[in-house]
């Protein structure tokens, strides 16, 4: 359950040609690029970002991770436009905006502990590492799973703790969590995720099947969820248990 292929949302940082929910790649003439053009470019990319997303907090997360890493060597060139990637497996790094938003929304402080369905690439693990104390992130699938674990750890980020598996269990071990944030679609939220946040905790989700998606936030009052925010996306479906 890796970072989902999402509808190009928000400011973008190069001009995207929408096509079927794909934008045009942005143009990138050299083979590769040294750690202080992508320096450039990330911090380019921010910048944009900051005229929708306001928590400073994960601006400076943004700022801080290096993007490129997390992406196929033949993609880094386009490593922080706007929009998301593949990254194999029929999985995808989401669009900055959309980790940015996701992370802003859980409303994190830095003493929390939080989790993520669906590792991925690891990038949007490695942007809550540096918004919240502690990150527990489940994937399905193994070679991503590994994948993630050998950049995370280069990157010194130790708290972050991985596991593979299916997603719809949550993490039951770890639990109770302040916020949890999903990066794959089922069709409606897993009990066990509900179960395992705390009462004033915040989930972060996308709910529903292909177009017809909508990214919820919801915050737990009184042992049930109250949804609060609501954003159109398109994120690659939920698989195991729920698909099941």
């Amino acid at each position: 359950m890796a970072y989902a292929r999402i509808m190009s949302v928000g400011v973008v940082l190069c001009l995207l040609v929408i096509v079927g929910g794909m934008g045009a790649p942005c143009r990138a003439t050299e083979p590769g690029a040294t750690d202080a053009t992508q320096a450039k470019r990330r911090q380019a990319l921010v910048r944009h970002l900051a005229t929708e997303i306001s928590d400073r907090r994960v601006l400076a997360a943004l700022a801080e991770v290096p993007r490129h890493l997390f992406v196929p060597a033949s993609l880094r060139t386009k490593a922080y436009a706007n929009r998301p990637l593949p990254i194999g497996q029929e999985q995808t790094i989401s669009q900055p905006y959309i980790v940015a938003y996701m992370t802003q929304a859980l409303r994190l402080q830095g003493k929390e502990k939080v989790l993520e369905v669906g590792t991925g690439s690891g990038y949007q693990a490695a942007i809550l590492a540096r918004t919240a104390k502690t990150v527990y992130s489940v994937e399905i699938l193994p070679e991503l799973s590994a994948r993630a674990d050998k950049i995370l750890k280069k990157l010194k980020m130790d708290n972050v703790h991985l596991r593979i598996g299916d997603g719809f269990e949550g993490w039951a071990e770890q639990a109770p969590f302040d916020g949890v944030l999903v990066t794959a679609a089922p069709t409606s939220v897993p009990p066990p995720l509900i179960a395992q946040l705390k009462e004033g905790g915040r989930l972060v989700i996308p709910l529903g099947v292909g177009w017809r998606q909508q990214l919820k936030t919801y915050v737990k009052r009184n042992g049930k969820l109250v949804e609060i925010d609501s954003l159109a996306v398109r994120f690659v479906p939920m698989t195991g248990k729920a698909q099941r």
